[in-house]
């Protein structure tokens, strides 16, 4: 009987947080803007409760995020989904009709969120709800439909803004996604499945999620409140109403709600808005060097009092980086005078720079400081053509003197066979017995060492003297060229 009232209690627990996040709510005029809202009033003892704050933004923020309509000429099934589900990661843009059809010729129409950011009628989404579309209609929350017009796309940050021709729209005010903390309330505003105006809550679970394999420049907010299909390019807004993301995409098995979801910070989208609202592009920087995490192991070897900054692996032949004289091993620890805590963090700064800036990059060389200056350019097309090397006719040897390592030097067959572009140097590995040190360190089959403790090898000549004066001691620095990346690795001997 205990058990059954204590589970009793806890139901009505939870649908009164349902009530409370979960509403389709419209007493909001579409033309009064979210700042003229009231804010939530103090229960006694001078506190807001929870539940007044979600009552009082739901009611400041719906209004503000729309219905997006997607209608694509294209031939497919009625009713399947275009973003491939049965992958972990998921867009969340749901179609509107369920079932299947034979293969034809249809208007398939998909379902997504955008959120006013200017009351003359400017809307950010993401680019995946609007890609391709051949015609795209807005809905706003008291049900009036217009046109939407693409100002810009940006596909590698997954945004888009478009415009419809109205005035005096509800709006949402900018937040600073910097100062959230993990832990803190939010909610989640958007269109699952169609369900227009749906409010759900949860807590800022991690901030900066980067490597997912989403978009390009990848600094998410990761949630648990419920999103789903629909809700891409819905808002997330804090405790005070204020936007600090734009919903993106969820990790799933089964299509739905797992509870970790991906939103866009709002300093980002606030970035990339105020660029394609200007040019309808977005122009990023490049400096031209490959670059990974430097681990402890790797900090040791460098000189390094700790493991911080990027190391990087590669420059490119002709890149802003070379001509400023950056070389592979040096250690960038800030750019334009701003401290790098990882990779992504030098990534997003230099795509943030313009073109023609002159930037001072404090970077160590062999356990040297200095400081480079280099101008930045526009990210040409070609990068792939710009990272090739000087050929090398290689002689046909083989050599193991590292344990556990097979290797031989490269051949134009080789490269050809592994899908390399001509040109590389080095040594590529044949063979790495499972077990070994060099297993453990990372080295795969195909891999192509290109240096031996800062030591160049073009020859397996150069790689067996290499080893021959290496300290059996110490961990061995590795340069290694794998398909299209450049990394260091440490191997114990």
């Amino acid at each position: 009987m205990r058990r059954f009232v204590f589970s009793a209690f806890l139901l009505l627990i939870g649908v009164g947080v349902g009530v409370v996040v979960s509403s389709e709510y419209r007493l909001v005029p579409s033309g009064e803007a979210v700042g003229n809202e009231p804010q939530a009033q103090a229960a006694p003892g001078g506190h807001i409760t929870s539940e007044q704050a979600f009552i009082t933004v739901s009611r400041a923020v719906t209004p503000a995020v729309v219905n997006i309509s997607a209608k694509r000429n294209a031939k497919t099934q009625q009713g399947n989904f275009d973003f491939p589900f049965e992958e972990p990661l998921k867009r969340f843009f749901g179609e509107k009709f369920g079932g299947k059809s034979p293969q034809h010729e249809r208007r398939g129409e998909g379902m997504g969120s955008g959120v006013i950011i200017e009351s003359d009628g400017l809307i950010v989404t993401n680019n995946h709800v609007i890609e391709d579309a051949d015609e795209i209609i807005v809905i706003l929350s008291d049900k009036r439909e217009f046109k939407g017009i693409i100002v810009g796309t940006d596909p590698k940050s997954d945004l888009a803004v478009i415009r419809i021709k109205a005035k005096g729209l509800p709006t949402i005010p900018w937040g600073n996604s910097s100062k959230i903390q993990v832990g803190a309330y939010i909610l989640a505003i958007g269109n699952p499945f169609g369900l227009t105006q749906t409010v759900t809550m949860g807590i800022i679970s991690a901030v900066g999620r980067a490597n997912i394999g989403l978009t390009d420049y990848e600094d998410f907010i990761q949630t648990d409140a419920a999103i789903n299909p629909g809700n891409s390019g819905g808002a997330m807004v804090n405790i005070q109403g204020e936007l600090i993301g734009i919903n993106t995409a969820i990790f799933t098995r089964s299509g739905g709600y797992m509870g970790i979801g991906f939103a866009v910070p709002s300093d980002m989208v606030r970035s990339i808005v105020g660029k394609l609202v200007k040019s309808g592009k977005v122009v990023r920087g490049w400096l031209g060097v490959a670059i990974q995490e430097v681990t402890p192991q790797i900090a040791k070897i460098f000189g390094l009092s700790e493991a911080r900054g990027a190391l990087v692996s590669e420059v490119m032949a002709g890149s802003p980086a070379e001509k400023a004289g950056f070389k592979s091993g040096d250690v960038i620890l800030s750019f334009a005078g701003e401290a790098l805590g990882d990779t992504n963090a030098l990534r997003h700064i230099v795509a943030k720079a313009s073109p023609g800036d002159l930037i001072n990059v404090d970077v160590i060389r062999e356990s040297q400081s200095m400081v480079l200056t280099v101008k930045i350019e526009v990210q040409p097309n070609d990068l792939f053509a710009k990272r090739s090397r000087t050929p090398h006719k290689p002689l046909p040897k083989l050599s193991a003197a590292l344990q556990g390592v097979s290797v031989s030097e490269l051949s134009p067959e080789l490269l050809e066979q592994l899908a390399l572009e001509p040109g590389l140097s080095g040594v590529v590995i044949l063979k790495v017995d499972p077990g070994s040190n060099a297993r453990e360190a990372g080295l795969r089959k195909s891999d192509i060492i290109m240096e031996v403790n800062r030591k160049t090898i073009l020859t397996l000549d150069d790689y067996e003297a290499a080893f021959s004066k290496i300290d059996k001691t110490n961990p061995i620095l590795l340069l290694v060229r794998r398909q299209d990346r450049t990394l260091f690795l440490t191997v114990t001997p």
